[in-house]
């Protein structure tokens, strides 16, 4: 089912509202009993079902026109939904649970009727057309289509709420536009959506300007993000895209890593049962920690006031401007975050969401290198790890795990598309042949039990649990669409090995983009994004040279911080080393991936060559002539 996306205009609907239903209404004795007498209960976990909560989500939208979390559905015991709804206070929870239960008794026919009325129109409406594979002129129209919603005071696209628009953003630092993608990326980082003194960003902005946050903070937001604002200043986004790619990429360390080397999902909004409470400050708490001076300094910097911005008199911090005296700021930052390690932390989530860390996987493996931050590579190395050993089993992917044991959801389209994006990312960042050979029989299994017989994808498997409808949905969320993740990873991963096959089935996914461009670009960033590349080639650069040679670090280095859309980098050894020997996960092979095939030293000294569709160059030797070759 493919439509409206319920998180962008529902903003009070999520995991907050999720907590309040729970303990107002499943905790109370009362209810539970006219639920336990009537019914048969499911909850269910969207994070562990997203397939369950997706097939459910389109009959709530098409039966109520809107949509969030939590979602409340009454089925037949078909699984056939005939009443639907989102969050219901307890009172009138109670009285629809009985009215419900006598219309049931009463009249079970007109219910089973229903019910199977209302899925016969949901499976009546499951595909978006498709078209060709997106050109100049298709991609020019999304641009023109953004910025008709584009927020030229603000920054961002359409009023409150304010959702961070990570993939729209990545297409436009990919297609070179610069005033859109830059002043939303400052404006996120300056105003309260960012925690100024933690790092790391939150849900959304409840209001159109960056002030007020929801306060939950999950993996998938910071990873995306992570990633856009290292690309940003790959793309001359300057001193503020850098701090706040590493404070991200520290916060994803601090906070949300599990001792397994995983990534945690989420950090909850709440402390002691209040949103946000963790985060605010007034100017008496800011002068009680740092002194009359610095505490009157830090309320201007941060833009705390005595009317507040945010409830109670509490102001939620921002950082409008850069601090004229940067010793000051880094010495109150660090007080005043000393200071909130002594309140009441939020709860974290500690699943391990198999497309989510790979998201984490491909964004810290990315800044690593780019920012010379190796305890980043590693760090997106051991989550690879954790993955490759814990999610992976019999050749297929389990989508959660949980304290290092794995759970029994079978993975959805998005984790095998995700995960493959980070693995194939890992390995041009370490060279390590083995992540790209598990990225190949992810995809395999990709290309064998998700299509759709029209050149798109299921977002589960054919062989996975049957819902009443097969869950598919071409368009981003908050996440990228499994579809435009698969079409991304398979068309970087045709870019390594020559593979027609993943080529070709990387565009053919690309052809609801077209559909979607002129007037629903915000939907399609990533498809747009994948888009962008395969126009571009994409930038294919093989580095070849001993590994202990810093000349093949260095070209190594320079080809990765190229600024080109979907950019791939092979590293290889020309040293007589099997790239695979040694592995268990790597069966041995000659030449792989193919990019390397026949690149050797240029006069005994390391290489590069800079390809596209395998055509390539003339190899060149040193960093200055191959960032020419990259910026021609």
């Amino acid at each position: 089912m493919w439509g409206t996306h319920p998180a962008i205009g529902y903003p009070l609907l999520d995991i907050h509202w999720c907590h309040v239903m729970a303990h107002e209404s499943f905790e109370d004795a009362e209810t539970a009993r006219l639920m336990n007498e009537h019914f048969v209960n499911i909850k269910v976990d969207r994070e562990e079902r997203p397939d369950v909560d997706a097939v459910y989500m389109g009959a709530t939208q098409a039966m109520t026109r809107q949509g969030g979390w939590p979602m409340t559905v009454f089925a037949t015991p078909e699984g056939h939904p005939f009443y639907c709804g989102t969050y219901f206070p307890r009172a009138h929870f109670r009285r629809l649970l009985t009215e419900v239960h006598n219309v049931w008794t009463g009249d079970r026919q007109s219910v089973l009727t229903q019910g199977a009325s209302v899925v016969r129109a949901l499976n009546a409406n499951t595909t978006l057309p498709s078209g060709p594979l997106p050109g100049e002129e298709t991609l020019r129209q999304a641009i023109d289509n953004l910025r008709d919603s584009y927020d030229a005071v603000n920054g961002g696209f359409g009023g409150a709420p304010k959702f961070p628009p990570s993939m729209v953003l990545e297409f436009l630092l990919r297609s070179g536009e610069r005033e859109m993608s830059g002043k939303t990326l400052a404006a996120m980082a300056r105003g309260g959506m960012y925690d100024q003194l933690g790092g790391g960003f939150a849900r959304y902005s409840v209001d159109a300007g960056w002030v007020v946050p929801h306060f939950e903070k999950m993996l998938y937001d910071n990873a995306l993000l992570l990633r856009v604002y290292t690309h940003w200043w790959k793309a001359g986004g300057g001193a503020l895209a850098r701090r706040v790619a590493l404070e991200t990429a520290d916060w994803l360390l601090r906070e949300l890593r599990t001792p397994e080397g995983g990534f945690a999902s989420a950090l909850d909004a709440d402390s002691e049962g209040v949103e946000g409470k963790f985060y605010v400050w007034t100017p008496v708490e800011l002068v009680e920690v740092l002194g009359e001076d610095d505490g009157r300094w830090a309320a201007e910097l941060f833009e705390v006031t005595e009317a507040g911005t945010f409830e109670h008199g509490a102001s939620v911090l921002q950082l409008l401007r850069d601090p004229d005296d940067p010793a000051r700021y880094a010495d109150v930052r660090a007080r005043l975050l000393a200071a909130r390690e002594h309140r009441v932390r939020p709860g974290r989530d500690d699943k391990v969401v198999a497309s989510w860390t790979g998201l984490a996987i491909a964004a810290l493996a990315e800044t690593g290198v780019v920012f010379e931050r190796p305890d980043l590579v590693v760090a997106a190395t051991a989550a690879a790890e954790l993955l490759a050993g814990t999610h992976v089993q019999g050749g297929r992917l389990l989508r959660t795990s949980k304290d290092g044991r794995a759970g029994t959801n079978a993975g959805v389209l998005e984790d095998y598309a995700d995960l493959s994006e980070g693995l194939i990312t890992l390995y041009g960042v370490t060279g390590e042949a083995r992540w790209l050979r598990l990225a190949e029989s992810l995809l395999d299994t990709v290309l064998q039990r998700f299509p759709d017989g029209a050149g798109g994808f299921y977002d589960t498997a054919d062989d996975a649990e049957r819902l009443f409808q097969r869950p598919q949905d071409p368009t981003d969320n908050a996440t990228p669409s499994g579809q435009y993740a698969a079409a991304g990873a398979l068309l970087s991963f045709a870019a390594l090995t020559g593979s027609t096959r993943h080529r070709e089935a990387a565009h053919a996914a690309l052809g609801t983009v077209s559909v979607l461009a002129g007037a629903h670009a915000r939907f399609a960033g990533w498809g747009l994004s994948v888009a962008r590349a395969a126009l571009s080639g994409p930038v294919e650069v093989a580095v070849v040279g001993p590994t202990d040679d810093p000349r093949t670090a260095a070209l190594h280095r320079e080809a990765l911080l190229a600024d080109a859309p979907g950019l791939v980098v092979a590293l290889g050894r020309d040293d007589g080393a099997d790239m695979g020997a040694g592995d268990p996960l790597v069966p041995r092979a000659a030449a792989f991936p193919a990019l390397l095939e026949g690149r050797g030293l240029v006069g005994g000294v390391p290489a590069a060559y800079v390809c596209r569709g395998f055509t390539c160059r003339l190899p060149v030797t040193t960093v200055e002539d191959l960032r020419a070759e990259l910026t021609t």
